[in-house]
């Protein structure tokens, strides 16, 4: 219609194409083609020009440049499989080998699929024929989908000239084409449609109608390529949008995974991939590059398995990049770049990345073969190209043994011996876990101090408060997020019940950081209130918190515990809270939300409370000869040798990379008295946890002499420090407000130093009340110490090393506390206490530090004579509720 002279004057179009004709017309052809190259005009059309013309649909489709090195890998390991696999001794080149990339961009994968067969046509000898098969190829067997119009008419641009320079041009005369088809790949696989909606072009129909045969009626046998790898926020038709649910069949019910994500649109794509080479065909191959969260993920636990189950070889080269799980560096330190980095773009994408090579033979075996490695650093490309003749035998891949104790991971383990057989933790429950709260409201109903929340609580509670202040004093109920809606919200909230102060109760944000908050079961004052959870809320209980999976390799120990309500991150990713005892309660209480009524637990304890501990777990105490299990003085003894356990760097060493992918599994020794020991030295770790508890010796009383030089508030150069003058405002830039009011960490004040001779002397002499030499307390303390500043006048003095870098949870303790308290956060300067907390938290940690030699040694005890935990499984009835 724009080629129509009578539609160019409605759609006010002449002067801008005469604009255009005007620029084009100065462009010397002569001089642009000499240095036109089709590969870097790509990447171009990739980087400045599609972020510039739609930012928003490139980001929502996440379209990203694939790297000629990756292409090339990819093709030529396809070729290589076809042949050794598949028994196709011409690979790409055979006539029957239908090949198909279904989001193939502007062509980068079909361009090298051809340019693999010319060059098998050429080494078999080649003849004037040649090139019609190649001609051929790109025309009837070589298929491309893409949706999206403009790459489209690149790609059709691509393969047109290449076929040009090869001698076997199209023919427009006789309507020749490449086999790329503008198309939503996802949808068109099933029954042939009725389509009543018309488009509206006729060509648009010719189009669709061409593509939907490819989808239907051709026996595919090879997809490839690059699918999108961004969440897909819109809309999608209901064929689409359904493709995955096979993948969440299950994942409630059998594997115990409620909070999951299956919505990221290369899901999709290895879903209709699966479909098409598994079910269809019979035979074939699959071969993508793609988001590597599918490796070992909970959440694509049934994907994996489906995956196990239709194909018989899996091989995984992993490519890593990842700015989440490893901050984009190898494991030695260095620089680990996105394998989509370029010139343009260094960083590349933020998403770790992987290609995954799958092969379906015509008979199945039931459970794939899976193969793989690793490849890491700013040359993974390079490296990745010089692997393409490597052949499984070589030890360059590591067989992997995906199994339901894993959730069928397709990483290696990375386990000690034995420790897939080992209980998960929460195989210890009987009750599942419960997710921490969630408040999502921008701290209104959380603080460090009491009075200023209870009175902010109290004003938004009084009818007579105007939506102004409390705009003002609790912007995160006052302001609309999301799905909430605060007028809503306050009226429900009102009519349901008063403001009470008793509801005030402490709140763990983070490992060692507790504060207050004011829970209500009122939805939604809070996201997520938990109100199963908060009757455990109770002195004398306490909670072992710990998490499904870790969301970055430097996690450390996966374990915490307190008395507080914790929070959903207080450890990284979504915490869960095991209570330590189970009380019985005397019912329930009423709470009108309008005209509904919703009833929560009571907090009135009735009964004497009952151990949290699974058939199972009660099954191996009584095996041990353990009687009143659920006395105060056994009932938390597994809870507290797991802490043990979970505490001990040889445990964090032998097993780094299976724990991060699964609940921690816990060695349950096979004899009793070791259990008492272990659970012994667990106790004295859950004291040094709990924050609401002093611990004689590291806190209060007489300190400890390894203690007493350890972090002392101190005043630079020497001399007693003035509160009320500001010596305790946190200045030294730990910590400052980011996007959406996150706080965001800042690198502070550190000043590294060796010990003092005062330092050494208290460290040695600590060091050998508890049996050990100087040197090996500094293995664990650290080498070098150092002081952290507040501001220019105070600092913490001497925090080792080893206390500095502590981390539990993903989280480096002393410093993402510091990173709150940032005056201009804070809104004021240190209390004495709060100064003082540093401190304590300083030694807290110093005396874990100092029990790892006891620790490690418990762990070697108990792996050197482990219960098997079969037994004790079948002993008490089977699974625990979490695997139910």
């Amino acid at each position: 219609q724009v080629a129509t002279p009578g539609k160019l004057e409605p759609l006010r179009l002449v002067e801008v194409l005469d604009w255009a004709a005007a620029a084009l017309n100065r462009v010397d052809r002569a001089a642009f083609f000499s240095r036109f190259e089709e590969t870097h005009a790509v990447q171009y059309f990739y980087e400045p020009f599609l972020e510039a013309f739609d930012p928003e649909l490139r980001k929502e489709l996440g379209v990203w440049y694939t790297p000629p090195e990756v292409v090339e890998y990819m093709v030529a390991r396809v070729d290589t499989v076809l042949r050794e696999e598949l028994d196709v001794a011409d690979g790409l080149a055979d006539p029957r080998v239908y090949v198909l990339d279904p989001c193939c961009g502007t062509g980068t994968y079909l361009l090298e699929v051809l340019e693999r067969i010319a060059l098998t046509l050429d080494e078999k000898g080649g003849d004037a024929l040649n090139t019609d098969d190649l001609k051929r190829a790109a025309m009837t067997r070589v298929f491309g989908f893409e949706i999206m119009p403009a790459p489209f008419v690149i790609a059709h641009l691509q393969l047109g000239l290449f076929l040009h320079h090869a001698g076997a041009p199209f023919s427009d005369a006789a309507g020749e084409r490449a086999a790329v088809y503008l198309t939503n790949a996802l949808t068109g696989w099933e029954k042939p449609h009725d389509h009543a909606h018309r488009l509206p072009f006729p060509e648009l129909e010719d189009e669709r109608d061409a593509a939907e045969k490819v989808k239907r009626d051709l026996p595919i046998l090879v997809i490839l390529g690059n699918p999108p790898y961004n969440a897909f926020a819109g809309v999608s038709p209901t064929e689409e949008g359904e493709s995955v649910d096979v993948y969440k069949r299950g994942l409630v019910t059998e594997w115990g995974i409620k909070k999951f994500n299956l919505d990221d649109l290369y899901v999709r794509f290895f879903r209709l991939a699966e479909r098409r080479i598994a079910e269809m065909t019979g035979r074939g191959i699959v071969c993508f590059i793609s988001n590597f969260s599918y490796l070992s993920d909970p959440s694509f636990v049934v994907m994996r398995k489906r995956l196990l189950e239709q194909f018989d070889k899996i091989w995984i080269d992993c490519l890593n990049g990842d700015s989440r799980e490893t901050g984009k560096r190898t494991p030695d330190g260095m620089p680990d770049p996105s394998v989509f980095s370029t010139e343009k773009n260094r960083a590349g994408i933020q998403l770790g990345t992987a290609v995954g090579l799958m092969v379906k033979g015509t008979t199945g075996t039931g459970h794939g073969h899976v193969l793989f490695r690793q490849f890491w650093g700013a040359t993974k490309r390079q490296d990745l190209l010089r692997q393409v003749e490597v052949v499984e035998g070589d030890g360059q891949y590591v067989t992997v043994s995906p199994e339901p104790q894993n959730r069928h991971s397709f990483r290696p383990s990375g386990g000690s011996g034995g420790y897939l057989g080992w209980p998960a933790i929460v195989d210890f429950c009987d009750e599942a876990p419960v997710s921490g709260l969630q408040e999502m409201r921008r701290h209104s109903l959380v603080d460090i101090e009491q009075e200023p929340l209870l009175a902010r609580i109290g004003r938004y509670y009084d009818v007579e408060t105007p939506w102004n202040e409390l705009r003002r004093i609790v912007p995160g109920l006052a302001e609309k997020a999301g799905r909430f809606n605060p007028d809503q919200a306050r009226s429900k909230v009102l009519a349901a019940e008063p403001f009470d102060p008793a509801r005030v109760c402490r709140y763990g944000l983070h490992p060692f950081d507790t504060r207050w908050c004011y829970w209500s079961p009122v939805r939604p004052l809070w996201n997520e209130p938990r109100p199963s959870l908060r009757p455990h809320c109770r002195p004398g209980n306490a909670f072992i918190v710990t998490r499904m999976m870790a969301e970055r390799p430097r996690e450390q120990v996966p374990l915490f515990f307190g008395s507080a309500l914790p929070d959903y991150h207080l450890l990284r990713p979504n915490a869960v809270a095991i209570p330590i005892w189970l009380d019985k309660v005397s019912g329930v209480q009423q709470v009108t939300l309008g005209d509904q009524v919703s009833l929560f637990p009571s907090t009135e304890v009735t009964e004497e409370p009952k151990a949290n501990l699974s058939p199972s777990a009660r099954a191996y105490l009584r095996n041990l000869a353990v009687s009143n299990i659920d006395d105060a003085s056994c009932g938390d003894l597994i809870w507290m040798h797991a802490l043990s356990v979970g505490y001990s760097p040889a445990y964090l060493a032998d097993n780094g990379s299976a724990l991060r992918q699964d609940w921690p599994r816990i060695p349950l020794p096979d004899s009793k008295d070791p259990l008492l020991a272990s659970a012994e030295l667990g106790r004295q770790i859950a004291a040094l946890l709990n924050t609401e508890t002093d611990v004689p010796g590291v806190t209060s009383g007489a300190i400890r002499p390894e203690f007493r030089a350890i972090g002392a508030v101190s005043r630079t150069g020497g001399g007693a420090l003035n509160p009320d003058a500001g010596d305790l405002s946190v200045t030294a830039g730990w910590g400052h407000a980011g996007k959406g009011c996150i706080t965001m960490p800042g690198k502070g004040r550190i000043v590294e130093r060796d010990y003092s001779s005062d330092e050494l002397d208290t460290l040695r002499a600590g060091a050998e009340a508890l049996g050990l030499t100087l040197e090996e307390a500094l293995a664990h303390l650290g080498a070098t110490t150092r002081d952290i500043y507040l501001n220019d006048v105070a600092c913490w003095r001497n925090v080792p090393a080893g206390i500095w870098s502590y981390t539990i949870g993903g989280y480096q303790v002393m410093k993402k506390w510091l990173s709150y308290r940032e005056r201009s956060l804070l809104g004021r300067d240190l209390s004495k206490d709060e100064a003082r907390e540093v401190m304590n938290m300083a030694r807290r940690i110093a005396a874990i530090l100092l029990l790892e030699p006891a620790l490690d040694a418990n762990y070697r005890a108990v792996t050197a004579a482990t219960w098997a935990w079969t037994r004790a499984a079948e002993a008490g009835g089977g699974r625990s509720p979490v695997d139910a």
